[in-house]
């Protein structure tokens, strides 16, 4: 599947936005950089199995292990000290990264519950596309059964746009499904 996704970035997409934005050479088109999927499981100071369960989630919808993220200061009023594990997050590249890409646009977005498309106002300005799930059941990979607990999950989807438009229209080209 992200074979397919990427042979129509090379042979379709790059093409159409050398066109559209008037580049005069392949490396200005924008491209797809990275993936971060970030989970914040705030119960984990209370509860140590919440952050087992929040690993195995991400590691079922992304195919990769997450790295455990910990707190850089402590908070008195959250029960928080400096250096306890508070979320977890992956970094995906390349075939993982399309692959991603590709089930969280023609799989899990369709799935949520009144979906209307995307917001066109999450780019951050220098190109990046940042996306909030309420819950991770949208993935057809997690068993509705076998979790403990329903966790929104962070999207950020890095590109090489120089600005918001470049980013648009690449990931219009890809197939996010934008509200207009």
């Amino acid at each position: 599947m992200p074979v397919r996704l990427r042979e129509k970035f090379q042979k379709e997409i790059v093409p159409a936005l050398m066109q559209e934005f008037k580049f005069t050479s392949i490396m200005q088109v924008p491209r797809l950089t990275k993936i971060v999927v970030n989970v914040g499981v705030g119960e984990a100071v209370q509860n140590s199995k919440a952050l087992d369960a929040a690993v195995g989630d991400i590691t079922t919808i992304t195919g990769q292990k997450p790295v455990i993220t910990k707190a850089r200061k402590s908070i008195a009023s959250f029960k928080l000290r400096e250096g306890m594990p508070i979320g977890v997050m992956v970094t995906l590249r390349s075939e993982r990264m399309y692959d991603f890409y590709d089930r969280l646009v023609h799989l899990a977005l369709p799935r949520i519950r009144d979906f209307r498309g995307v917001s066109r106002r999450s780019f951050d300005g220098r190109g990046n596309y940042s996306l909030g799930l309420r819950e991770q059941i949208v993935f057809p990979d997690i068993d509705y059964d076998k979790i403990d607990k329903l966790r929104g999950l962070e999207v950020v989807i890095v590109t090489t746009a120089t600005d918001d438009a470049q980013a648009y229209a690449l990931l219009k080209r890809l197939g996010m499904p934008f509200r207009d």
